[in-house]
């Protein structure tokens, strides 16, 4: 019962991080930097190999069987080490919980570098 009333409050807590208004220019210079490293040919991972990314310096998620290269957003992450929950696993459902503001689903695709392959 603790651990439910925990994780409430945390939710609540992440979630009015995400609604605090923040200055827009310091998540687009992670944008740039990301997205000139996403101009390669997108590549097929096994789920065994972005499990190796499960660090905070090197960190890689997996969002409905597409791989992300999150690391240059960890240290901007407004829910701090939250991101590192499902680092090198599959993130699906933390993404799409109810403490992400909308805005997510647009700088997502900045960090795509290839798809999950098929179990």
């Amino acid at each position: 019962m603790m651990i439910v009333v925990l994780a409430l409050i945390l939710s609540v807590f992440l979630g009015l991080l995400i609604l605090i208004p923040r200055d827009r220019k310091s998540g687009l210079s992670k944008k740039v930097e990301s997205n000139a490293s996403n101009k390669k040919a997108s590549k097929i991972y096994s789920k065994a190999e972005v499990s190796l990314h499960n660090k905070k310096t090197d960190c890689w998620i997996i969002i409905k069987d597409k791989v992300f290269d999150v690391t240059s957003y960890v240290e901007e992450h407004p829910g701090g080490d939250a991101i590192l929950a499902h680092a090198g696993d599959d993130s699906t459902e933390g993404f799409y919980g109810p403490q992400h503001a909308t805005r997510v689903f647009d700088m997502i695709d900045d960090f795509y570098i290839g798809d999950l392959e098929a179990s």
